[in-house]
């Protein structure tokens, strides 16, 4: 069974999401501080980790940004106020795989967690088959670009490129489809898998994120480009040997 760990100092909100998550048959764990969270964390394995920003001492932004030091695959979804767009940002960047804004209702918080949990398990399902096979297919090669989809690890140029885990999934998503224009849409679609509006914001940050590891410069991108008006692409001639 999925466990979350549910970080929020509100009690009442706490117990509101813990019954939410329960409906759709999830372990919950609640702590009321980021301090106890890091401590659980340090000792334990989530499946997901709902942060609130919002905590008294150490903030969910520092959480963030310790957790992705510590653990870089842990799979974070944010929790902001909708007026708080500075902390949204700040979150992505500091590598929160995704985001949600209060208020939220419950249908929204159920969806949003159940994309997460695919996630994971389509990444742990594809692992262990190619594990079991142990076939080349576990490798894609594009040009200087090397993914493998069993470590979860990427090289460039033969320099092995340090992403999370869904900065790795979006790579792997977009060098699938070399030279495909993809929108924001059909990228939270394919990769975050759902279909919210208002959360576009979510792909530029990990763009962004993906660009300062990959590109030379990544104020002119080479390798993950956009196309005015439509969307991302990932360029075979970017990343030709």
């Amino acid at each position: 069974m999925d466990t979350i760990l549910v970080v929020e100092d509100e009690q009442d909100i706490a117990d509101l999401v813990t019954l939410s998550l329960e409906e759709v048959g999830v372990t919950v764990e609640h702590c009321l501080s980021g301090e106890a969270a890091l401590d659980k964390l340090a000792t334990q394995h989530y499946d997901l980790v709902l942060l609130d920003v919002m905590l008294p001492g150490m903030s969910g932004l520092d959480v963030c940004r310790q957790l992705r030091e510590q653990k870089p695959e842990q799979v974070i979804l944010m929790v902001t106020s909708r007026d708080s767009e500075i902390d949204r940002v700040l979150g992505l960047e500091l590598g929160a795989d995704d985001y949600m804004t209060k208020p939220f209702s419950v249908r929204e918080l159920q969806a949003r967690v159940r994309s997460q949990l695919r996630r994971v398990h389509l990444l742990s399902k594809i692992s262990q088959q190619q594990l079991e096979k142990q076939t080349p297919e576990q490798y894609l090669t594009l040009g200087a670009l090397q993914i493998d989809n069993i470590s979860h690890s990427a090289k460039l140029n033969g320099k092995s490129v340090e992403l999370t885990s869904t900065e790795f999934d979006l790579l792997f998503y977009l060098a699938s489809h070399p030279d495909q224009v993809f929108s924001r849409e059909q990228l939270l679609s394919s990769v975050w898998g759902y279909h919210h509006s208002g959360y576009e914001h979510t792909v530029n940050s990990h763009i962004n994120r993906l660009r300062n590891k990959v590109e030379r410069n990544a104020t002119k991108p080479e390798i993950v480009q956009t196309v005015w008006g439509v969307g991302y692409k990932l360029s075979r001639q970017g990343v030709a040997a």
